[in-house]
């Protein structure tokens, strides 16, 4: 696969996005055919691997995702995060998201980040961890102490990159200014457009940006008809059942689009965040083989100028119903 670069660490294009392999994030699912989905992303070169250790109960995304790496462990990157699994007996401050539930609650202390990390190795099984996230910035820390910390994993051999997730432009200056990041992380799709600002920061400061729901959860495979029992995207304004229903109708000329192209609706979403910018990679996230192999293949394909122009006027008349947020 076709590789980018996020500072100083090259990584596929396409990577894959772990979070949907817990129970309780897109409804129930095993262990053994998580690990056959990962093996899979592995197998199609998306050996850029996500995960956080606030994906599912007691870390268990980060314990999936090192059996699944075990024994292959040099062709993957393993990137992680943390400050959302506030370990008990510590303080934790609120995050407004655009959820039904309203909030996340973090911990981002300097004193706690070493503690993060070492949980993450020991649940991962492995000794380094090759890109290490700041999973949200915590409103009452400095973001430049909680890097700091960061910083003195990368100094001790127990971190080789550091990276910010959901995090503005200014933050992402001032993290900067303290030590090199390689990636910031944010949501980026067809139907949620990132912060120009951030971007440009990005752009400014040779900092890689990673995509997390490049399908806009789901939706831009044009697939999704409705929710399954357990399924977290109930939580999602644009996944109810109205708003949804009015969004396949509305979403409609890009995927006739796809059509056309002769490609499916999610490699359309895909091969099109890619020409957005040249340091813009994927993880994208699923638990089908099938379109785990689909997304992958996006890597390697193209867009004309014309077509991307055909795209970006059907995208300009795709507004989403269920607000700006997911």
């Amino acid at each position: 696969m076709r590789t980018r670069e996020l500072g100083n660490l090259k990584v596929p294009a396409i990577g894959f996005g772990a979070m949907v392999l817990s129970p309780g994030m897109y409804g129930e699912i095993d262990d053994d055919r998580a690990e056959r989905a990962i093996n899979t992303a592995l197998d199609a070169g998306a050996t850029h691997v996500d995960t956080s250790d606030a994906y599912g109960a007691g870390g268990h995304n980060e314990r999936l995702v090192g059996r699944a790496v075990k024994g292959r462990r040099q062709e993957v990157v393993v990137a992680t995060k943390f400050g959302l699994a506030v370990p008990e007996g510590e303080d934790s401050r609120t995050f407004p998201v655009g959820f039904a539930f309203g909030e996340l609650r973090v911990n981002g202390e300097s004193r706690l980040v070493r503690r993060y990390a070492e949980r993450s190795l020991a649940n991962l099984g492995i000794d380094v961890i090759d890109l290490y996230y700041l999973h949200y910035p915590d409103p009452a820390v400095p973001i430049e102490e909680t890097v700091g910390a960061m910083a003195e994993l990368v100094g001790d051999g127990l971190v080789r990159n550091l990276g910010l997730s959901n995090v503005t432009a200014e933050q992402l200056r001032r993290a900067h200014a303290v030590h090199p990041i390689a990636a910031v992380q944010n949501e980026w799709s067809m139907w949620r457009p990132v912060d120009a600002g951030l971007l440009a920061a990005a752009r400014e400061l040779g900092v890689g940006v990673v995509a997390w729901s490049p399908l806009g959860s789901g939706f831009l495979t044009g697939t999704v008809g409705g929710l399954g029992e357990g399924d977290f995207r109930h939580n999602a304004p644009r996944f109810s059942a109205e708003n949804l229903a009015v969004n396949n109708d509305r979403y409609a000329p890009v995927r006739d689009l796809a059509v056309d192209l002769g490609i499916t609706p999610a490699q359309l979403a895909l091969v099109w965040l890619l020409h957005q910018d040249e340091h813009v990679v994927a993880i994208p996230g699923s638990r089908t083989p099938a379109h785990i192999e689909e997304n992958a293949a996006a890597a390697g394909l193209t867009l004309h100028p014309d077509t991307l122009a055909r795209i970006d006027r059907a995208l300009a008349a795709f507004e989403a119903a269920g607000g700006t947020l997911l």
